[in-house]
């Protein structure tokens, strides 16, 4: 998977379609971003584990180069009235879960006993789904937080908002719904997991048609 497919996005779709400074940046950042799917890392954090890693706005165009090649995201922070909150830490968000796994090299049988890495393999490919069914312009992907309180989350088009929280029954962190809901009362608030919508029926449909 690493050298068939991703290095061969990397080296042939990406780094032919512009001219890249850094090449050995890009692949590092892919992979800092295969460690630590649907979670939040500021630009500093990234640069402390990155070599050569330039600045910050290094870092953000290439999360936008390897958004454009369909490999990993960089979601921004909810802010209702703006299409981008331009600064904010980002989400990572890898497109499919087979490229997290395949860098990681854990097996499904260790991936599922680490309760902490299941959750977020599990956030991942809800997030992998949304973003690989919700294409732009019109849509936009992003999350939200606000001190403790986060929404995993958060698909907007037009002057909908919609807020999901994605429970794996494994240890979860406490929901942001609640305070979301309180910050935007218009917004409808969606549970995927065990005790909302089950992973298998939200898989089972195109992403475009849960919100209709």
């Amino acid at each position: 998977m690493s050298d068939a497919l991703i290095e061969t996005v990397l080296a042939r779709d990406v780094l032919q379609m512009q001219v890249i400074t850094k090449p050995t940046l890009l692949r590092l950042l892919f992979a800092l971003a295969a460690q630590f799917p649907a979670q939040i890392l500021s630009y500093n954090k990234m640069l402390g584990q990155l070599t050569d890693a330039g600045n910050t706005v290094t870092l953000a165009g290439y999360l936008r180069l390897l958004e454009t090649a369909f490999l990993a995201s960089g979601l921004e922070l909810f802010s209702k009235g703006h299409v981008r909150k331009r600064g904010s830490s980002p989400k990572l968000v890898l497109w499919n879960n087979a490229l997290v796994n395949a860098v990681s090299l854990k097996s499904f049988a260790q991936a599922f006993a680490d309760g902490a890495w299941w959750g977020r393999l599990v956030e991942n490919a809800v997030g992998a789904h949304l973003l690989n069914g919700l294409p732009g312009p019109s849509w936009s992907v992003t999350y939200w937080r606000d001190g403790p309180a986060e929404v995993d989350f958060v698909v907007s088009h037009g002057a909908q908002d919609w807020a999901i929280e994605v429970k794996s029954g494994r240890g979860d962190k406490v929901s942001g719904l609640t305070a979301f809901r309180q910050r935007y009362p218009k917004a409808n608030v969606w549970l995927v997991g065990p005790t909302g919508i089950r992973f298998d029926e939200f898989f089972a449909q195109p992403a475009s048609a849960w919100f209709r």
